[in-house]
């Protein structure tokens, strides 16, 4: 896994906040990022649709597995009313000049997302969509249609409601209503009049052997996650951990099913495959349909047909 970082949050008023790498095993690595001025009330509840494709900078959040896949850390990710910068302020240069010439230095170095809008590097595109919080692993929101992009944000609130989860009936072993509830407020605060939407959706479930080499295990499915992402449409992966009785669950939501065909093309899918012998006692696999209706009031899940 990719080493802890140590994070230098230096504020608008050049006051700094510095979050230690408590790994001993890492070198430290140390990132400065630029944090935004507050944001003036009058532009509070009016951004650009572009914001709401920008999320919390991932190196603010946990890589710690157990609280990504059972707390639903990633949540974190999603920026409160107020946080971007709106969408009249002028363009900034790499040296920190408006294209009108005005000197702003907070704005140095900040990154451009679209045109016209500057945005702190406190914020990103890249959203935590799985317990991979690494480099390669992350859903890029601006190459999504709204209602991907709004679905993939309230994705980040799954988690499981019980502890039998790998057993349980999958409806009922994950938190759908709460993410639906998400969605509804995303929706609301971007404005948009959400419309019946169907997803493809992925459902694994399996029983490990004894004694298996569990490196290789994590090994393949951290690769194949990263040929997923790399493809797109990869809106949430996520996996629990095994029982007593060696059992988990797994699931994928993917835009399209285009898409989930073109993400199981790449060499490490094909890898794994093939370890799916050695590594499980059984490993069962279902696609199904999730509908969210108009509104975002409900969900209807089903058996995927064409």
């Amino acid at each position: 896994m990719a080493p802890d970082t140590a994070i230098t949050l230096v504020r608008h008023d050049n006051t700094s906040l510095h979050i230690p790498n408590d790994s001993s095993k890492t070198p430290n690595l140390t990132i400065s990022i630029a944090e935004l001025p507050p944001t003036p009330p009058e532009y509070i509840n009016h951004q650009s649709p572009s914001d709401h494709a920008l999320v919390l900078n991932p190196a603010f959040i946990t890589q710690e597995f157990d609280l990504l896949r059972l707390e639903a850390a990633a949540y974190g990710q999603l920026p409160t009313t107020g946080q971007v910068i709106p969408n009249n302020t002028p363009r900034a240069t790499s040296e920190g000049t408006t294209e009108g010439g005005t000197t702003r230095p907070e704005l140095k170095n900040s990154i451009e997302f679209r045109e016209n809008v500057s945005v702190s590097p406190a914020f990103s595109t890249h959203l935590i969509s799985s317990p991979y919080n690494n480099p390669g692993h992350y859903l890029d929101l601006s190459s999504l249609p709204t209602p991907s992009l709004l679905f993939a944000k309230a994705l980040t609130a799954l988690k499981p409601t019980r502890s039998d989860y790998a057993a349980a009936e999958y409806t009922a072993a994950l938190n759908f209503p709460a993410v639906v509830a998400e969605l509804r407020s995303q929706s609301e605060k971007s404005g948009f009049t959400w419309r019946e939407t169907s997803f493809y959706v992925v459902v694994f479930r399996s029983r490990l052997k004894e004694g298996i080499d569990n490196d290789w295990l994590y090994k393949l499915d951290y690769e194949s996650h990263r040929e997923a992402c790399e493809s797109g449409g990869l809106l949430k992966y996520w996996f629990g951990k095994a029982d007593e009785e060696r059992r988990n669950l797994a699931t994928c939501f993917w835009h399209s099913r285009e898409d989930a065909y073109k993400g199981g093309l790449g060499p490490w899918h094909k890898k794994a495959r093939a370890a799916g012998r050695e590594l499980y006692e059984r490993i069962v696999f279902s696609t199904h349909r999730f509908t969210i209706l108009d509104g975002a009031e409900e969900f209807r899940f089903e058996d995927w047909k064409e």
